[in-house]
């Protein structure tokens, strides 16, 4: 059964794999014909018939899910225009900036003809109106401006498309000025009430533990209800440095531990009741209690991957032990991993999916081996081990995912975990029923204790390395199983063999006189990685994304760690526009830079005109601005740092958002120096750029445009496409494309699209 179930999750993992949906009926009716086929055969065929069955079943039960959640779409002629709808708000909201942020389920559509999927995320800004403050369960008849699920598509990138189908949220978009009723305070169904519970805990929160005097409030909020979202962003970078992220969400261990608390008290209450155990035995009332528990404290905490896993493992183990069985501790994984895909099919698109069942597989694959005894000697060296194996097998899936492991995890983690599993988290929980500001004291100060000691840990150096190619790390897999074999078996030492290539995998070799460019997928603005054999350029970090949130955290340092570059030789920010410069404090707070240019001051030193240099046989010339448009109090974009790149014959030209007139100071200045092989294109395909006589002058055969989806610009403009592609120049975009990869070498130019290399079958739709 362990191997049925292993092969059915193999078929669902490799349906979230494809470019497009396959039939699920097929699928299915081979399943069935296998299956039939190993029951009718002998062992020798039947067991692998079985496992292809559970193959096939697993492919076609993701691709059934998939279809269904598909048609749920928003209709293409309805991107972009108002819509009138009623429905409840199914999520615990987010305030921010400029407004709310909710999940909407929608009952009714007013609009006629008007097809809206049933699930939206909604933004709420205060610009448009005064936005109420909204509640879980609340009924609004609301005008919503809608598009369909997009996301930046950047290799080593967060899937955001992915993350909202799994979620079942199908539009995203905001709410319009006009009609906003309420029309009921709150609609009494059980998902509802769980949400507004959540949210009932974290306003008590929030008012016990003011932000500018609880500094780790927001931790203590999402140890209670789940709610990642109300830690500061600067701390996630702390916890992964040190290896504690997982401890800061609800994990297994907390769920785990909530279940054997309430277990064991029903139990102890139970066998003080006269007559009470002879109805019903204690250890039965007991497990009854840890389900219903663990149910509970899963549901409150947002009911993530890990609290699923730990969830549906108890119940399995706790109906088995109901009916006195004694289930194989595999067995019960086998079977929660099932329920995990049987309830949600994309799991395991979530690294903590992976991380989760890892960790407990190696607990339970050196369970035997742990050392017996009550003394505190064997209890020393069992939680040794325990944090060995959890460390070991975590270390291939840290470095695919996050392409880092922190070399002070065990250390970090010796502490943190069973502080905040059977201190700060029980006292969150306790607040979240009790609101008493004394615990919320205690758990706070016990969590400063830990907060100083993880800033001790931060300070230790991260490995990092390029993420490794699947196949090591399945190998890598392969060498933590022989590591974690038991003392005394030969061979252990070839495990540590195995996983060298998985955590030390080499950065990609780039020829002499290459250059490798990625224009990022970053929405409307612009980040460039320009990588020649030794060096490393970054042109623009990105834009920002709100007071929380840029394009330098949330997409260029994670692409430069999934490259494995961890120094920059120079950043170029080609002007002070925030959507070409609001990721530059997160780059600057990521990785060292030797050296700033920029046309705005404060970015660091001047970039002008002549100002050139070679790497490894690459030509880079500044082009623009020349030194006499400092002093003529032109814009920013006039200004903006115009970079060519040149690769032997062939040649890139960068512009950022210059316009019209500058174009033609450029051309006046020398023609000859503006011919390019690629371009990307000047203020992101806007009207007012690309005229007729700079597009002739460069000549580019390959036009590249960084835009949003959708962008309230509408860049890139109709009129300027017309215009490259009369000249015979093939267009890229971002906003269709995903990243766009270069290859500019001396005798040719390769340009790759991101969605085209990597298309699942989600996108755009």
């Amino acid at each position: 059964m362990r191997l049925a179930i292993l092969a059915f999750a193999a078929g669902v993992f490799w349906l979230q794999t494809r470019a497009e949906l396959p039939l699920p009926a097929a699928w299915l009716g081979a399943g069935l014909a296998c299956l039939l086929a190993a029951r009718l055969g002998g062992r020798r065929i039947g067991r692998p018939l079985l496992l292809l069955a559970g193959f096939l079943l697993g492919v076609a039960w993701a691709g059934w899910r998939a279809e269904l959640r598909l048609d749920d779409a928003l209709g293409a002629d309805w991107e972009g225009r108002d819509v009138v709808v009623t429905g409840c708000v199914a999520g615990l909201p987010q305030p921010f900036a400029q407004g709310w942020r909710f999940e909407f389920a929608v009952d009714t559509v007013s609009t006629v003809n008007a097809v809206v999927p049933q699930r939206l995320q909604l933004a709420w800004y205060h610009s448009s109106q005064a936005a109420p403050a909204v509640e879980p369960g609340q009924r609004w008849r609301l005008t919503v401006r809608l598009k369909r699920p997009h996301g930046g598509a950047n290799p080593g990138g967060f899937d955001y498309e992915a993350w909202l189908l799994e979620r079942g949220i199908r539009a995203t978009g905001y709410v319009r000025p006009g009609p906003a009723d309420k029309l009921a305070d709150f609609v009494w169904r059980p998902a509802y009430v769980v949400e507004a519970l959540r949210a009932v805990v974290q306003r008590n929160f929030t008012r016990l533990m003011p932000a500018e005097s609880w500094p780790w409030g927001g931790i203590l909020t999402a140890l209670a209800v789940g709610d990642q979202r109300a830690v500061d962003g600067d701390l996630w970078t702390l916890f992964n440095r040190t290896g504690t992220t997982h401890l800061m969400a609800i994990s297994g261990l907390h769920v785990t531990m909530v279940a054997g608390l309430f277990g064991w008290l029903a139990a102890a209450l139970w066998r003080r009741l006269p007559g009470a155990p002879l109805l019903c035995p204690a250890q039965r009332v007991g497990l009854l209690a840890a389900a219903l528990a663990a149910a509970a404290y899963a549901l409150l905490a947002g009911f993530a991957v890990p609290a699923q896993r730990t969830l549906y493992m108890l119940l399995v183990a706790a109906a088995a032990l109901w009916s006195g069985r004694q289930p194989a501790p595999s067995r019960t994984l086998a079977l929660a991993l099932l329920a995990v895909l049987l309830a949600d099919p994309w799991a395991p698109l979530a690294a903590g999916f992976w991380l989760s069942f890892a960790a407990v597989g190696a607990l339970l694959y050196i369970g035997s081996a742990l050392p017996a005894g009550a003394g505190w000697g064997q209890r020393l060296r069992g939680w040794g081990a325990v944090q060995w194996a959890a460390t070991l097998a975590s270390l291939p899936l840290l470095m695919w995912v996050f392409q880092q492991f922190s070399l002070v995890s065990p250390l970090a983690n010796a502490l943190a975990v069973p502080l905040i599993s059977f201190a700060v988290t029980p006292l969150a929980l306790l607040a979240a029923v009790l609101p008493w500001p004394p615990l919320l004291m205690l758990a706070h100060g016990l969590l400063d204790l830990l907060m100083r000691f993880l800033f001790w840990c931060a300070a230790w150096p991260l490995w990092q390395a390029p993420a490794p190619p699947p196949w090591a790390v399945v190998l890598a897999g392969l060498g933590v199983a022989l590591c974690l074999l038991p003392r005394g078996l030969p061979g252990r030492w070839l495990g540590l063999l195995l996983v060298v290539p998985a955590v030390a995998w080499p950065p990609a070799a780039i020829p002499f006189a290459e250059a490798r460019i990625d224009v990022l997928d970053v929405g409307q603005g612009q980040a460039v990685v320009v990588r020649t054999r030794r060096h490393a350029l970054v042109y623009d970090p990105g834009p920002l994304y709100g007071g929380d949130a840029d394009a330098g955290q949330r997409v260029l340092v994670p692409y430069l760690r999934w490259l494995g570059v961890a120094r920059l030789d120079r950043v170029v920010v080609s002007h002070g526009d925030a959507d070409h410069a609001g990721g530059a404090a997160s780059l600057r707070a990521a990785l060292p830079v030797d050296r700033w240019l920029s046309s705005a001051p404060e970015f660091g030193e001047r970039c002008q005109a002549g100002q050139r240099w070679q790497w490894d046989g690459v030509d880079f010339l500044i082009l623009h601005p020349a030194a006499a448009d400092y002093d003529r109090g032109r814009g920013r974009n006039a200004l903006s740092c115009v970079l060519r790149i040149d690769a032997g014959e062939r040649r890139l030209l960068l512009t950022a958002d210059i316009e019209a007139a500058d174009e033609a100071a450029l051309i006046a200045r020398d023609a000859a120096a503006l011919h390019a092989d690629l371009l990307l294109a000047p203020h992101h395909g806007a009207a007012g750029a690309s005229s007729a006589a700079f597009v002739s002058t460069v000549d580019a055969a390959e036009v590249l445009f960084s835009a949003g989806y959708r962008n309230r610009f509408g860049h890139p403009r109709p009129a300027v496409l017309a215009r490259y592609a009369a000249g015979g120049a093939r267009l890229w975009r971002t906003d269709r494309d995903g990243a766009l990869r270069i290859r500019l070498a001396p005798q040719r130019v390769e340009v790759e699209a991101w969605r085209r290399q990597h298309r699942r079958y989600w996108h755009g739709r």
